[in-house]
């Protein structure tokens, strides 16, 4: 199941990338290991070999190495042209469906259309369709070498359209259970049932599927984390960004509106600042770390590359509350800066931050409480409340959610604190044969990183097919109904 489709699909068709026989990497050792095998596919190739010396900024191994080979050098900023080819090979296709709630692109969708893409825009590209080819037939230009959201969602829509690949999704559907059944012949498969709302209904229909594996591919942003404190749940309170972005489009926040507070140091919290603070609404912003923390990811980003999120942490340094003095009122005060300079804040009118500050509470007439980490509480008025730290995947299809599949059991499964425990070089889960996880579930957020996890999955489906040819026979029928993308009602 995968709410971004195109991850998955990156290697789950019937072109496996080669080394090319002019091709050069520019790590002696890689290279050397890839011109051994030279006339073998990846998908043919023992990858944890492949793996071995090459780093990168991931924890993935197999990761690391596919994005070696698509941008060699990346992390230097040299734009060296892959090694690999793509060679069509009907014979190896994978049958496969992909369920998704939305269009391919997933999750790309529902961003912010206006904002660019923390990567670059070559990181964000996929096999065999150059992002800066498609931008350049579309009439648009890359700024500062980023896309935005928007952008890049219409692009990985038109990928699975170029590639071919219309025919194994499924969207409109939203799956409601994932588990191991038996057939009469004694083997056993997946079944995976849910509901699908087809086009020019508006009923949905439940179907179910049978598959040999199951790929997990939601993400980890369904289910807002939440702070767990009193009046939380008040009306004023939101849990995403777009709640903000609501309340501007319908004029119920502007610059005559009580501030708004931010909690969290995250790039969400980040885009909610500048989004209010274009709007000229004054701004709390609350965080646990200190600024300086250099775990902050403000403090891991270029300056020159990151102009806004750099002016985001500007912010935070240069107009924090400093212990023991009365808050600045926020309301009372004036948006611009005077050209006297007799204003307490001219850097940034408008904006206060808060460091190494937890929420205590929120209170029905529009307060909240605020304190720091020797106990002392700060009360600050507001008209809407932005809690962004975080978020967790609604895997409720799978039993106890799916923690027993997290390399912790007791906590809820999470990106950086508590991913699911995989297979470094197969990415099947260690709890689970045949299911496998990618992207946000094993801890990578980024798109350069995702598609190492789609070749480490198909190429061990590929090696246990190769390995049970007999048992192949048995499912035709459920993998003819996938390459169909028939749902059995």
């Amino acid at each position: 199941m995968d709410h971004q489709g195109f991850a998955s699909l990156i290697c789950c068709r019937d072109t496996p990338p080669y080394f090319s026989p002019d091709g050069f990497h520019p790590n002696p050792i890689l290279h050397n290991k890839l011109m051994e095998n030279r006339h073998l596919s990846l998908f043919d190739q023992d990858l944890e070999y492949l793996c071995e010396g090459v780093e990168g900024r991931s924890s993935n191994p197999v990761a690391v190495l596919f994005d070696a080979l698509l941008l060699p050098d990346g992390d230097f900023g040299v734009d060296c042209a892959s090694p690999l080819i793509w060679r069509h090979e009907p014979e190896r296709a994978t049958p496969h469906l992909v369920l998704g709630k939305g269009p391919p692109g997933g999750a790309w969708h529902a961003m912010e259309g206006s904002m660019l893409t923390l990567s670059l825009a070559n990181w964000m590209e996929l096999p065999g369709l150059k992002l800066k080819d498609w931008m350049r037939d579309k009439r648009r230009n890359l700024r500062n070498d980023r896309a935005t959201p928007t952008e890049i969602a219409s692009y990985y829509q038109h990928y699975v359209t170029k590639m071919g690949l219309e025919k194994s999704f499924a969207c409109g559907t939203t799956v409601t259970s994932v588990s191991r059944v038996s057939l009469e012949s004694g083997c056993s498969v997946w079944k995976i049932q849910g509901l699908q709302k087809r086009a020019n209904e508006v009923i949905e229909v439940p179907f179910s599927v049978y598959a040999e594996n199951v790929v997990l591919a939601t993400g980890t942003h369904d289910i807002p984390a939440r702070l767990g404190v009193e009046g939380e749940n008040l009306p004023f309170v939101c849990h995403s960004f777009w709640e903000l972005e609501a309340a501007i489009s319908s004029g119920r926040l502007d610059r005559a509106s009580e501030p708004v507070l931010v909690v969290g140091a995250g790039l969400t919290a980040a885009d909610a600042v500048l989004a209010a603070h274009h709007l000229n609404t004054p701004v709390y912003h609350a965080f646990r770390r200190p600024v300086s923390d250099p775990a902050l990811i403000f403090n891991q980003l270029p300056k020159l590359l990151y102009p806004e999120y750099h002016k985001v942490h500007q912010m935070m340094s240069q107009q924090q509350q400093s212990l023991g003095e009365t808050v600045v009122n926020l309301s009372n005060q004036p948006l611009s800066s005077p050209s006297d300079g007799t204003s307490q804040c001219t850097s940034y009118p408008g904006y206060l931050s808060f460091p190494k500050h937890n929420v205590a509470s929120f209170r029905p007439d529009g307060k909240c409480v605020l304190e720091d980490e020797k106990g002392l509480q700060t009360v600050v008025q507001v008209s809407m409340a932005l809690v962004l730290i975080g978020a967790h995947p609604n895997l409720s299809f799978l039993p106890e959610h799916g923690r027993p599949l997290a390399l912790n059991s007791e906590e809820p499964i999470s990106c950086r604190r508590n991913p699911l425990d995989v297979d470094p070089y197969t990415y099947e889960c260690v709890k689970e044969p045949g299911m496998y996880a990618m992207g946000p579930l094993v801890g990578e957020n980024f798109v350069r990183f995702l598609k190492g996890g789609a070749l480490a999955i198909v190429c061990d489906v590929a090696r246990k097919r190769s390995k049970k040819p007999q048992e192949n026979s048995t499912i035709s029928s459920l993998n003819i109904q996938l390459t169909n993308c028939t749902l059995e009602a």
